[in-house]
């Protein structure tokens, strides 16, 4: 039997984005740490999805956009995501709601965890996500992971520019633990899912 798999999904669309360091990071991480789970990365870059302009969501009629059906597509292929989030101006990314609302049927029941950043760690944006993952009826993880303060200005090139191992230490008890709520979220409602 396969692994459960998981998308880790990079929410940010600038050219300037910080994302690229930490998804690369936490991609790397999550294989090394886990063999329960399979792991994608999915970078929202490549779906150049269109703002919403369905007649509703897919949950209760077609899309009609090429692209956010083969996003749709994409995401129905996971147990489970990790939503990456840089904070701006208090919450997420634009282009990262507008992927979560391409999609409908695709979330349901499936586990959510955050990895936020920013100068406050991305805390206001990691709070709003689930907020907004619990309306499309996913269910988010306890634990999420955090690039704060010092640390993010350390390895952003804002700052210092450093290699994520800089900052290794002091998150990755941040991101076990999220694996463990992840991996335990995934099974059970996977195998629920399934019943």
């Amino acid at each position: 039997m396969s692994n459960p798999k998981i998308a880790i999904v990079i929410g940010s669309t600038r050219d300037a984005r910080f994302a690229d360091k930490p998804a690369q990071w936490l991609f790397a991480k999550v294989k090394e740490l886990s063999t329960e789970l399979d792991f994608d990365l999915v970078d929202l870059k490549d779906y150049e999805l269109p703002m919403f302009n369905e007649m509703a969501s897919n949950l209760w009629v077609p899309s009609s956009d090429e692209k956010a059906i083969a996003w749709q597509e994409k995401m129905a292929e996971y147990d489970g995501y990790i939503f990456l989030t840089p904070e701006y101006n208090s919450s997420i990314p634009a282009s990262l709601k507008n992927a979560l609302d391409q999609a409908g049927k695709e979330w349901v029941r499936k586990p959510a965890a955050v990895f936020g950043y920013g100068s406050v760690g991305g805390a206001r944006a990691v709070e709003h996500l689930r907020a907004v993952v619990i309306n499309l009826q996913m269910v988010p993880v306890r634990s999420a992971v955090y690039i704060s303060g010092s640390d993010f200005f350390k390895v952003s090139p804002l700052g210092a520019n450093a290699e994520m191992s800089e900052i290794e230490a002091g998150i990755l008890p941040s991101v076990e633990a999220m694996l463990g709520d992840l991996t335990w979220w995934t099974k059970a409602t996977k195998a629920a899912r399934e019943a």
